[in-house]
């Protein structure tokens, strides 16, 4: 026997009638005209090959087969409202989830407020959040680890193929120093005002160093520290070792007493920052609706 097609007005007309045993009653529970709910159940006996109630002029009462069908018929009516109540609860984001990569600068400094921002409007929904470099955000969205990522201009170019890309804003550069630092009092800074002064160069695999490298190419810094991390430029600039240059979204880091933060206007020298997806696919709606709202909020800002 083929494993017939059910329908859920046909379950819910038999579960209406087992729980009736009256054909005019259980009609009317379902909002159906006798003929019609009749024809219903006439249906669902031929699907089934077998009869499910037997009938006289005085009562209507399950056949074996129907008792058996009858605990069967309620679960899968009750699997389906589970179903299509978790599927509402996903598109009115009552519930949800996504995941997200972004650089640490994003993830650390501008990011979070949007975060807050979001799982305050649509708190069933559950937010994950990857912080990485770009090679590793483009990593993790190929993996389907990410739905979409926040990167900066390698990013922007790697996403060919199986990636797509969208620009959200321009991130200028800016020197850092020491208050007490002659550099911080100069009316108008130029690249190779820098090229004298001990640098804090940000390492090779990052955006900040990528961007520094192409927009003061030929240009030579004295590089005394190479560091991973933004927190350890802060420090050793504090310190006194030496200078950088960092971009504005990373600005957060260096709101110190002690230090002085001044726009270096070189040409070319901009960080661009990028949303990447994949290029097949939809996101979901709770990715969607994070999508959206930074895209709004990333893409208002000015440098």
């Amino acid at each position: 026997m083929a494993t017939p097609d059910l329908s859920a007005r046909q379950l819910r007309a038999f579960v209406a009638l087992a729980d009736q045993r009256n054909f005019t009653r259980a009609a009317q529970s379902c909002h159906l005209s006798q003929p019609a709910f009749s024809a219903l159940i006439r249906t669902l006996e031929d699907a089934m090959g077998t009869r499910l109630f037997d009938r006289d002029t005085r009562s209507v009462q399950l056949t074996p087969e129907g008792r058996l069908f009858d605990g069967a018929a309620r679960r899968l009516l009750d699997d389906m409202q589970g179903v299509i109540g978790d599927l509402s609860d996903h598109i009115e984001r009552r519930k949800g989830r996504v995941s997200i990569a972004a650089l640490p600068s994003l993830a650390a400094g501008w990011l979070p407020a949007i975060l807050a921002e979001f799982m305050h409007a649509w708190p069933g929904i559950s937010v994950e959040l990857h912080d990485a470099l770009s090679d590793a955000c483009l990593a993790q969205l190929r993996n389907h680890q990410a739905d979409f990522v926040l990167a900066a201009s390698d990013a922007g170019r790697a996403a060919s193929g199986d990636l797509r890309g969208r620009k959200l804003c321009s991130d200028r550069f800016h020197l850092v120093c020491r208050a007490d630092h002659p550099l911080a009092h100069v009316h108008r800074l130029s690249a190779k005002q820098l090229a004298p002064w001990p640098f804090i160069q940000m390492s090779r695999n990052t955006s900040v160093r990528q961007s520094l490298d192409v927009a003061l190419h030929p240009l030579r810094l004295n590089t005394v520290f190479e560091v991973e991390h933004l927190a350890t430029v802060m420090g050793l600039v504090e310190a006194g070792v030496g200078i950088s240059v960092v971009p504005a979204l990373t600005l957060f880091h260096f709101k110190r007493d002690t230090l002085v933060t001044r726009p270096l206007p070189v040409a070319g020298l901009t960080r661009t920052i990028y949303l990447v997806q994949r290029r097949e696919g939809s996101l979901s709606v709770a990715a969607q609706t994070l999508h959206d709202l930074i895209v709004e909020r990333l893409g208002s800002l000015r440098f």
